[in-house]
């Protein structure tokens, strides 16, 4: 049966900014006060609970991240990470964490953590108003905050006035011996993967804002970290290798009725139980403790769940609130008459030059197990870059998962294997054995049962969903395909294309040669000539360069989907100013 393609990614990192003002549009004020309204379902609880709801994540204890010093010696959440575009949580003015930056543990032995919020939400600017657009993509910097976490633990491990005044901080003065040996010992083990990971997998080539390879940080972290044997702390260092693949985070608010997500598809939605699988496979790549521990005498063999910090009641609720949120609607005048033409070329067939609605356009489909009702997310090869597809054929040794698969679902994993499988095995084996524990797995025919009353027949109707849910792409060889998303909300999501490169949705009507082969990413926008990045940004240094047709597999080109060169400029300025309304 199918290998189970666990969605990866995206983890990670960021949410929205600043006191906004009222919305434009007509809506009722009881609504959110700060922001852009995102529907009748989205209130400032709602937002709330989605900035902060553990999902198992925990990147180190909260007492160290608060004693971390900057090289130029400032307190690491001086700024509350604004440094690298993360946006202060003004749903909670207690807390000195970013929003989507979470908490777990007891009081005062806290872990600091992300959850998705962190990766999807955003904030633009125009003038001097602001706008958090929650489920956007993220504008962060989130290679830059890996490494100078790198950097700062380091000097902790080796400079001893630097781990003195971390020790002061963390242990408020404490400096009985054994304590503090203790606390270098422990500082000591986080940092071996941590920097393992960190100089093996990030590029010399920088993602840069707005950017990340997230599958290929999910796969160095699991089969890097997480696998290897209890005497080397877990790690194969040689399965870590250079994510070069990076991709712009996707905004989510379609993302639970699509019947496919993930840039190159591979990830089906449809019930509870695949929306599980998918952020399942997400915490694991985004700092979740994971170590796999072999339990013969088992029905799978191997114990999934004990040393595995992933929340399942956490990645449950925040699948329910993404749920509810709704695409951002535009606040700017918008010339109806104008958009009505513009809704007829949008709705033109590829045949006459335009046929966006072909592929982005509103199609009710249904999951083939439970008959929920999805959107149909076209998978479509239009020339774009094809560099993820080279991350999706990497393969792995399994290290104790050798010889381990999940009975019924598939075969056993090889001694070197795909790090798709390896994931897959992982995210089943997670899942399957948490079932029992929790209450709200349930296809259709199954509402209202409680785990324990379970029937045989629904059982395997579970494991035929977690079979079945992906579909590996065929990696490294053409068709390059990814999705084709619904466009509601499009006009608050630039850069454009799955890889960013292209930054406002003018220029992606512009054949590719016309394209900018360098911008800089930021939160400044233009909402209302070429909808998309403003060109000042004076937010970040850096500038991503494009590369063109010339090297599709660059993970930087801005190539392909260039149904826009058969328009006229008027017909792209009414296509535009449709795009605004949806």
């Amino acid at each position: 049966m199918k290998r189970f393609l666990q969605t990866v990614v995206l983890a990670v990192v960021l949410a929205g900014c600043g006191e906004q003002p009222d919305p434009k549009p007509a809506v009722p004020d009881a609504l959110l006060k700060t922001g852009v309204y995102q529907g009748d379902a989205w209130l400032r609880s709602t937002r709330a609970s989605f900035y902060s709801q553990d999902q198992g994540s925990r990147l180190m204890p909260l007492r160290w991240f608060a004693a971390l010093q900057h090289d130029d010696g400032q307190p690491f959440l001086a700024d509350r990470l604004a440094r690298y575009g993360y946006l202060p949580n003004n749903e909670d003015a207690s807390s000195n964490l970013p929003a989507g930056f979470t908490t777990n543990g007891p009081t005062g032995n806290e872990s600091v953590g992300m959850n998705c919020a962190a990766c999807h939400t955003r904030e633009i600017v125009v003038g001097d108003s602001r706008y958090r657009i929650d489920g956007g993509p993220a504008i962060v910097d989130f290679q830059s905050l890996l490494r100078d976490i790198d950097k700062a633990m380091g000097r902790v491990v080796k400079e001893p006035a630097q781990f003195n005044a971390f020790a002061d901080s963390v242990l408020e003065g404490n400096h009985d011996p054994a304590t503090l040996a203790t606390l270098r010992k422990a500082v000591k083990t986080w940092y071996l993967p941590f920097h393992t990971i960190v100089d093996r997998a990030l590029p010399a080539n920088p993602w840069g804002p707005s950017r990340l390879d997230a599958v290929a940080m999910i796969f160095n972290r699991l089969t890097g970290l997480d696998i290897g044997p209890a005497w080397k702390l877990h790690l194969i260092p040689e399965n870590i290798r250079k994510a070069t693949a990076p991709t712009r985070y996707p905004f989510v608010w379609n993302a639970p009725i699509q019947a496919k997500t993930q840039w190159p598809g591979f990830a089906s939605n449809g019930n509870d139980l695949l929306g599980l699988a998918r952020n399942t496979g997400e915490v694991i790549g985004v700092f979740a403790d994971f170590t796999p521990v072999l339990k013969p005498d088992s029905p799978l063999g191997v114990d999934y769940s004990s040393n595995n910090s992933a929340n399942t009641e956490g990645l449950m609720a925040l699948e329910d609130l993404i749920k509810k949120i709704g695409p951002p609607k535009y606040q700017w005048p918008i010339d109806a008459a104008l958009a009505k033409v513009g809704e007829e070329i949008y709705k033109w067939p590829i045949s006459r030059g335009s046929g966006c609605e072909d592929c982005h356009g509103i199609r009710l489909g249904k999951d083939p197990l439970t008959g929920n009702p999805t959107w149909v997310t076209p998978l479509q090869d239009v020339g774009t870059d094809s560099r993820e597809y080279d991350i999706l054929k990497w393969t792995a040794k399994t290290g104790v998962l050798s010889g381990r698969g999940i009975p019924v679902i598939g075969n056993k994993l090889k001694p070197v294997d795909s790090s798709f499988s390896v994931l897959g095995v992982a995210v089943e084996g997670t899942i399957l054995q948490r079932l029992g524990t929790v209450a709200r797995f349930r296809l259709d025919d199954d509402e209202g049962s409680h785990p324990a009353q379970l029937s045989t027949k629904s059982s395997h109707r579970r494991a035929d969903s977690l079979a079945s849910a992906f579909t590996p792409a065929p990696a490294g060889e053409e068709p390059f395909k990814y999705e084709a998303r619904v466009l509601q909300g499009i006009w608050a999501t630039a850069p454009y294309l799955h890889n960013g490169s292209v930054p406002t949705l003018a220029d992606l009507l512009e054949p590719s040669s016309k394209r900018p082969v360098s911008f800089q990413i930021g939160p400044n926008y233009d909402p209302q000539g070429k909808v998309g990045l403003a060109a000042d940004q004076p937010k970040f240094a850096n500038f991503t360069l494009q590369t063109g047709c010339g090297n599709r597999n660059s993970g930087s080109s801005n190539c392909g989907h260039e149904f826009g060169i058969w328009l006229n400029p008027e017909e792209k300025k009414a296509l535009l100013e449709y795009l605004k309304t949806l």
